[in-house]
């Protein structure tokens, strides 16, 4: 159990790192959509290499119309959440951009009503205001603030937060059929394959053929995703899907420090309690979730 709660902390803290990545090959001059095949790429190559190597039978793809699902999980979430992310992050600081992907839940609340038709009550609607009042307070949208984001740096944020949230509803129809790792698999081989003809070859080719650029693009692919993602699901196995959901808040807590520490980014106070309200609301989303399930569990 506690190796569990090692893995589950440790994938989330690896998620945390990717701005570190991101502005690493920013320095190359990537620009946010080639960083983004980059990371498909790369960690489309692991996760199918550690699925040959250790669950061959995950690889199986059932019918050819389930490529639908990963159409929705890799083009029209992973691709366009990551593109959005990264845009933020050079648009803005990585504790900005990080705070805004996590208004992800409060889209998985508005979209689940639509598509997966989940009743709105009285809790979801708190969330959505006090998810909107953290943002607020990030984005320092109060006119007693002269150092407000950018309108564009927060509408790429809000992007890379309903790009977020779209994973979430396409893949509750694939988990119908394939594992976590499956589903991640092939969204990012659907993401790297969708993705690669808007890869300037011709002008940033012989970059990729650079050590220091191969070692920033696979760390990108391995770390922060496809490893973290493997540990994760092993944390899985052992731990409630609620407490490891809790346990991912390390993730913006990481990416604050990195940002703040390491590219000397500034996030102010008030920032800081709105980043805490949005984790305090997706905290309380969690602890109503898991006390809806176990009064249907005892009710059955």
């Amino acid at each position: 159990m506690k190796k569990a709660y090692i893995f589950i902390i440790l994938g989330a803290a690896l998620w945390g790192t990717i701005g570190w990545y991101v502005n690493q090959l920013y320095d190359y001059g990537f620009s946010p959509i080639e960083v983004v095949i980059l990371r498909a790429w790369t960690a489309a190559i692991m996760l199918v290499v550690y699925l040959l190597l250790f669950a061959k039978e995950q690889l199986k793809l059932r019918t050819v119309k389930d490529i639908q699902y990963f159409i929705g999980t890799g083009i029209l979430s992973i691709s366009f959440f990551n593109f959005c992310l990264f845009t933020t992050m050079e648009l803005t600081t990585i504790p900005v951009a990080t705070a805004l992907l996590y208004t992800g839940p409060a889209f998985v609340v508005i979209l689940s009503t639509f598509f997966l038709k989940e009743t709105l009550n009285k809790e979801k609607i708190a969330a959505l205001l006090f998810t909107f009042l953290g943002v607020s307070l990030v984005i320092e949208f109060f006119p007693s603030n002269m150092n407000t984001v950018s309108f564009q740096a927060v509408l790429f944020g809000l992007g890379a937060g309903f790009g977020y949230a779209l994973y979430s509803i396409f893949s509750k129809f694939a988990l119908k059929k394939y594992s976590t790792l499956s589903i991640t698999t092939y969204t990012f081989v659907t993401s790297a394959i969708a993705l690669t003809p808007f890869f300037p070859f011709a002008e940033k080719g012989m970059l990729l053929l650079h050590p220091t650029v191969i070692l920033y693009a696979f760390g990108l692919g391995f770390l922060p995703t496809a490893f973290a993602y493997i540990i994760y699901t092993w944390g899985l196995k052992d731990i409630e899907a609620s407490k490891a959901s809790i346990l991912t808040t390390v993730e913006p807590v990481v990416a604050m420090i990195i940002g703040i520490f390491i590219f000397k980014e500034t996030f102010t106070f008030q920032q800081i309690i709105g980043m805490v309200i949005i984790l305090g609301t997706i905290l309380l989303m969690q602890h109503q979730q898991k006390k809806k399930a176990s009064f249907i569990k005892k009710a059955g």
